[in-house]
């Protein structure tokens, strides 16, 4: 899995949200509602409210639906069915998401967005519209590009980002890039054209290949076994993640950073556009059982050096706890319970904000546990056993909102409207 820093894009009005029937509304802490009936498909282009600036909102998976809450007062706007275990990514837009389904990459307007009117919404929708993948992974968004990745074919789909709030009723044109043979991947697509992605097959996965604008195959390397996540830090210099460290592609020239322990896994990168330090989550232990992990990969982008520090005794993490935050710090819930901040040039931990109970790791990685999010200067953080999301703000360390959920939150994913 892959974290991504959300950016602010240009926005433009969008044929707006269909209208979700049934919507349900709660305040913060309040009792549960049922679900909502699935909206119909039909756009319906008037929005329900207005408002001066731009209104964030978060979409949470849940065993049975997806639930949608105000990002400031957490109560909420929709909960919309849906089967099975999904995933939930930021199309990059500040409008949608791309919902994980057998078929492919399912679009969800949260029903948000600012145009030249001011800050526009409406009711959520699980929309039809869908980009058809054969076993949907990774989504990347990069500069003015969305970046989808089949694991099934291992074929690319790219769209420029903000197309998706002008498509309306109808998906915005692609492009896809062919792959070669299909495995668990990702790629990405650079500001100039150049296009990077992991190369593999069912069996394993050793690296990546750089093609230009044009298609032409400028650099490769097979020096990453077990490749993946991806980001890219200060300057578009991206880094993959290996079971011996990382590989860094910096401006044409691919850099391998091996791990000081002889097993050192890096699966995830926690990246800010403005540093150049890329945080990687950190296993030196083949033969751990679970999830949870107490150590963290700091990767300086720009001296192509690794250093791997300890956390504190009871803080451990997975991968869906780590964040970086507005002014590029480094963010873990842990299981102590506590929102921890890290200087991401020393790893060292700054702050550290009680706010929910402390909690044991998965059984396996699809399970409900505690994750976060950032938008702006709020960290939002699930709390599974309570059926809660918080609003944190980052920089006064105040729990400035509480809301419950209907379901127990599992997967979560924010736009800034």
């Amino acid at each position: 899995m892959t974290a991504n820093q959300l950016t602010k894009h240009r926005r433009h009005l969008a044929l707006a949200a269909t209208v979700a029937s049934s919507a349900l509304v709660m305040t913060a802490c309040g009792s549960a509602p049922e679900p909502a009936s699935e909206a119909s498909a039909t756009p319906d282009p008037t929005p329900s409210a207005t408002s001066a600036s731009p209104t964030p909102r978060v979409a949470l998976s849940y065993d049975g639906g997806i639930t949608v809450v105000d990002g400031t007062t957490l109560e909420l706007e929709g909960d919309l069915p849906i089967d099975g275990f999904t995933r939930l990514n930021p199309a990059g837009d500040g409008r949608h998401a791309l919902v994980t389904v057998p078929e492919g990459f399912r679009v969800l307007d949260l029903g948000t967005w600012t145009d030249s009117s001011g800050s526009q919404q409406a009711e959520p929708k699980l929309t039809d519209l869908m980009f058809e993948a054969g076993t949907a992974g990774h989504v990347v968004q990069h500069g003015d590009k969305t970046v989808l990745y089949a694991d099934g074919t291992s074929d690319t789909t790219i769209f420029t980002t903000d197309d998706l709030l002008d498509a309306g009723d109808s998906l915005p044109a692609t492009d896809v890039i062919t792959g070669d043979e299909a495995h668990h991947g990702v790629s990405i697509v650079l500001e100039d054209g150049t296009f990077l992605t992991t190369v593999g097959n069912s069996e394993s996965r050793s690296g990546i290949k750089v093609l230009d604008a044009n298609g032409n195959e400028t650099a490769r390397s097979d020096e990453c076994p077990s490749i993946h996540g991806e980001g890219t830090a200060m300057n578009e210099v991206v880094a993959f993640g290996c079971s011996d460290g990382a590989l860094v592609y910096d401006k044409g020239e691919i850099t391998k950073i091996i791990s000081p322990d002889e097993y050192g896994r890096i699966g995830n990168a926690y990246v800010s556009e403005n540093s150049p330090i890329i945080a990687g989550d950190y296993n030196s232990d083949p033969d751990a059982e679970g999830y949870l992990l107490s150590e963290l990969a700091l990767i300086d982008t720009g001296t192509k050096t690794m250093q791997v520090i300890d956390l504190p005794e009871g803080v451990e993490y997975t991968f869906r706890d780590v964040a970086r935050g507005p002014d590029d710090e480094i963010l873990i819930i842990a299981t102590d319970g506590a929102l921890h901040t890290l200087d991401p040039e020393t790893g060292e931990v700054t702050n550290s904000i009680p706010v929910i109970e402390a909690w044991e790791g998965p059984i396996e990685w699809q399970d409900p546990h505690p994750a976060i999010e950032v938008i702006g200067e709020t960290a939002y953080i699930t709390d599974p056993a309570a059926k809660k999301l918080y609003a944190v703000d980052i920089t006064t360390g105040d729990i400035t909102s509480s809301g419950e959920l209907p379901g127990v939150p599992n997967e979560i994913a924010a736009v800034e409207g």
